[in-house]
């Protein structure tokens, strides 16, 4: 019988790992933490190196450790070029470093003998905690459980995209698939559909890879915003005002309000228009309503039936589907251990985050409780500082 369980190994469940481990809460060797990928973070690097994202959004003082400035101390330990690990006034750290600093936690903790690879098919109540079942037929059994399960397994295909994947003459793949294939063995010339942050750093990146054939079709301005919520959320304000809220479709229409989807950093902004005013690379307005296959070609038609664009590839940068995650094997344990969901299907949890007797949740299914910062590196800071904290 292990003490904890946390099912999920990406941002959310090592914030969480780190804090139990280093608040002495737990023992490696009495945790484990369930992912169906081989090493801590693998969805996280997968989904960032696809876009060579190079800086992270938020602020050096949001990541994995407990401490607030770890990372920046251990930057300045290792002897990398601080010029080069920070960029503009919130020092947003660099990929590289961010994920350096992840790496040296991980070893220091030694969260790899805690890690075990596998695909949660069930979780059963028992008399002293739970247990989890994996699809492999293993069980685990703890005294406490914790869902740190996002929606990056999620991600969104609009209907005329599902319906352009079942004609087999055409090229469409949405940029977070496991199965994306390498960009220079797509057809060209390539259409990146989406105009948030994820797809502007992919429309830089194969724009200077293929000169001259990629375009960026978006079907709204530019949101132009430093950060994807506004940083009140990150102080006792909004977070107090939203938590005073009693009616839970308010909270998640707050949440709806709060957060700045599809919004990309100013800088990242001045960079994509330089390329465009360079000639490298095009951006499109419109919004696909249909699509045909021509000799191969792929036509894009708007709502008229007029064609936006005319391509080889469709890369899909549109997100990941809201809906709760984990819903195949956590709809019936929700069922069977009656626990609470607002309408929306999201968790009504406890303010230290608890869900149900030794269950708790991080990460997307803890917003109604955290807001509109619960699916970042700052909401998993902020969950993992409640959940120890009442352990």
């Amino acid at each position: 019988m292990l003490d904890c369980i946390i099912v999920g190994g990406g941002i959310q469940g090592i914030t969480l790992a780190t804090s139990l481990l280093k608040s002495g809460k737990v023992t490696v060797d009495q945790l484990a933490i369930v992912d169906m990928n081989e090493e801590p973070l693998a969805r996280w690097r997968q989904c960032t190196e696809v876009i060579s994202m190079p800086y992270l959004r938020s602020p050096s003082v949001h990541h994995l450790d407990v401490k607030p400035f770890s990372l920046q101390t251990y930057v300045k330990k290792s002897g990398d070029d601080w010029n080069t690990a920070f960029y503009g006034r919130y020092k947003r750290p660099s990929l590289a470093a961010f994920m350096e600093h992840c790496e040296h936690l991980c070893d220091e903790l030694s969260i790899k003998r805690a890690w075990v690879q596998g695909k949660v098919r069930a979780a059963s109540k028992r008399e002293n905690g739970w247990a989890v079942h994996l699809s492999n037929g293993e069980q685990l059994y703890g005294r406490k459980l914790f869902l740190a399960i996002g929606i990056g397994e999620q991600p969104y295909w609009p209907e005329w995209a599902v319906r352009l994947k079942q004609n087999q003459e055409s090229t469409i793949f949405h940029i977070f698939d496991d199965q994306l294939p390498a960009f220079d063995q797509v057809k060209r010339p390539i259409t990146i559909i989406g105009g948030g942050i994820s797809s502007v750093h992919l429309a830089l990146k194969l724009g200077e890879r293929f000169p001259n054939e990629v375009t960026l079709l978006k079907r709204h301005p530019f949101r132009i915003l430093d950060f994807d919520s506004d940083p009140a959320w990150l102080g006792p304000k909004n977070q107090y005002s939203f938590r005073n809220l009693k009616s839970y479709q308010k909270r998640r229409e707050q949440i709806f309000e709060a957060r700045h989807k599809g919004s990309i950093p100013p800088d990242l902004h001045m960079k994509l228009l330089n390329r465009i005013k360079q000639g490298s690379l095009r951006l499109v307005d419109g919004e696909v309503e249909s699509t045909e296959v021509q000799n191969g070609n792929i036509m894009l038609h708007d709502k008229n039936g007029k064609i936006i664009e005319q391509t080889g590839t469709i890369l899909l940068a549109t997100g990941f589907l809201s809906s709760l995650p984990g819903k195949e094997w956590l709809s019936p344990v929700i069922d069977k251990y009656q626990l609470r969901c607002a309408d929306c299907g999201y968790p009504i949890v406890s303010q230290s985050l608890q869900w149900g007797p030794d269950l708790y949740v991080t990460g997307a299914l803890a917003e109604l409780e955290i807001g509109p910062i619960a699916r970042n590196i700052s909401g998993a800071r902020h969950a993992a500082e409640r959940i120890v904290a009442s352990l």
